[in-house]
């Protein structure tokens, strides 16, 4: 496997730039979390209709690659096929982007909106019940992956039909920028684009940790603290160095396997063990909600009754989605050399939103239904106890709970390590000088990568900062909107010059 060199200009900037905003945070904690909590309340009422608008566009954009004639074009030269089996491709896409996220919020998110419902319905009244899942299926569904989509056809385009030997956002916006792509804008973007990394990754710890030491106190019966946390990103880190030394080929691919495998397995498992006909019905009508409903969900931002709901939740979603697209772009970008723009298209909308679905179908409906039935109050442990500990009641509620905490356990492990893994890898290509369709980011530089955000993650953890690299992250969605329409300006512009070129077309 053939590795490049670092880019400098992008590599020490990053570096500086991430290791002087963790002290910084470190060492001015309290106050900058209520300013970047202010700056965020600010973005997602002043622009809720340009994310709202961005997604539901991108959603249309994609509709028309994938339906017309430019869905044909091989993502490739002449000759080049898929490297990785549709299982392993698809798997990667899933696992890279949500990873612990959608194990956490499919049950939990649907009692939030349960207690705070939209459309001005009444708390814990039947509306109420029937909207919990459906809207966590519009949230994590089709509209959510088409902001993961469009950058990640521009980015395979660039890479191996324009044959920019470079896995950087800045060189998806040449079509738009032409020669400052390789100047101070363009480093300037692929700086942000990194930060944004930063921030998701931030984003899965804060939601993954927490929720990997709730469950494993309550199997050991030690109470969640500090150094238990500490201990699961040393161990999970051990975990991605494994990986991340075999590199994307055997690495990433065999965590992904994994992943796919446990996280199948465990749902059928909920839908055997659990209500089942409940579970059927309750997300067939889940489904038929959202799909009912969807324009009005897409462009929902309550202005006369101002609840603050579509804010707080669909524009929040948006703008975290798009602040760490860039990210999932380059990714998918570099595992899908060979596909046609349809299939790439088709299979990311449909394998990310058909396992969010059924995540949110099987744990959030079977969490609706403890509530519902009576059988557990995950309303009122919520209100008392916090999110981790819903998870935990619903974990124990079930036959077999040792085991399936233990399952579910290992799997929020894997996801955890395939995060940081992607994250590194993407990371380094970004700070890499050109790469080969078939070569790598540096292993030292991978690793280097991955124990950087490791160590620094042990930083925020002691020092209670994690919760506003978090939420910062969200703040670069705002550039984040520009990006995405020099890519588009990009990809059309490119898709016309190229129309006479034939090579690349696809034969499926």
């Amino acid at each position: 496997m053939n590795h490049s060199k670092v880019e400098p200009s992008i590599f020490w900037p990053s570096l500086i730039l991430i290791v002087t905003a963790t002290l910084l945070l470190v060492t001015f904690r309290e106050t900058a979390g209520p300013v970047v909590s202010g700056m965020m309340t600010g973005i997602t009422f002043r622009l809720d209709w340009a994310f709202e608008f961005l997604t539901i566009g991108l959603f249309i954009v994609l509709l028309w690659l994938m339906t017309g004639r430019y869905g044909k074009v091989r993502l490739g030269q002449a000759g080049d096929r898929p490297e990785f089996s549709r299982f392993s491709w698809g798997g990667m896409l899933f696992t890279a982007s949500m990873g612990t996220s959608i194990m956490f919020w499919s049950i939990v998110e649907p009692i939030y909106y349960y207690t705070w419902p939209p459309f001005g319905m009444e708390a814990e009244s039947t509306g109420a019940a029937e909207y919990a899942v459906s809207y966590g299926l519009f949230h994590w569904g089709i509209s959510a992956w088409a902001l993961y989509a469009l950058p990640a056809v521009v980015m395979a385009y660039s890479f191996y039909v324009k044959q920019n030997r470079s896995l950087k956002i800045s060189a998806a916006c040449q079509g738009a920028l032409g020669k400052h792509a390789d100047g101070w804008i363009g480093k300037g973007i692929d700086i942000l684009v990194i930060w944004s990394m930063i921030g998701g990754l931030g984003t899965s710890l804060g939601l993954g940790v927490p929720m990997v030491a709730a469950v494993l106190g309550d199997l050991i019966g030690v109470e969640q603290s500090l150094g238990l946390n500490i201990a699961i990103i040393v161990f999970w880190t051990f975990i991605f160095s494994f990986s991340a030394y075999f590199g994307l080929y055997k690495g990433i691919r065999k965590l992904s396997d994994y992943n796919v495998y446990m996280a199948l397995g465990l749902a059928l498992f909920v839908i055997v063990a659990g209500p089942t006909l409940f579970l059927l019905s309750y997300f067939t009508n889940s489904l038929g909600i959202m799909l009912n409903d969807f324009m009005r969900m897409s462009l929902y931002t309550d202005p006369i009754g101002q609840s603050g709901f579509p804010q707080a939740w669909t524009v929040f979603y948006w703008a975290w989605f798009a602040a760490t697209a860039p990210f999932i772009g380059i990714f998918v970008a570099r595992i899908s050399k060979g596909r046609s723009i349809r299939e790439l298209v088709f299979h990311v909308l449909l394998w990310g939103s058909v396992g969010s679905w059924l995540y949110f179908g099987v744990f959030g409906g079977y969490a609706m239904n403890l509530q519902l039935t009576g059988a557990v109050d995950l309303v009122g442990i919520q209100a008392e106890a916090g999110d981790t500990s819903v998870i935990v009641a619903v974990l124990n509620s079930l036959p077999l709970s040792v085991l399936v905490s233990i399952f579910f356990l290992i799997l929020g492990f894997i996801f955890l390590a395939t995060s940081l893994d992607s994250a590194s890898y993407v990371i380094a290509s970004v700070a890499t000088k050109n790469l080969s369709d078939k070569g790598e980011p540096a292993r030292w530089h991978r690793l280097m990568w991955g124990v950087l955000l490791s160590t620094l993650a042990i930083s925020l953890t002691l020092a209670g900062g994690l919760d506003v690299v978090q939420t910062s992250s969200v703040l670069v969605a705002v550039p984040v909107l520009i990006m995405y329409a020099l890519m588009t300006y990009s990809l059309v512009k490119w898709l016309k010059q190229d129309e006479a070129i034939h090579s690349y077309v696809s034969n499926d």
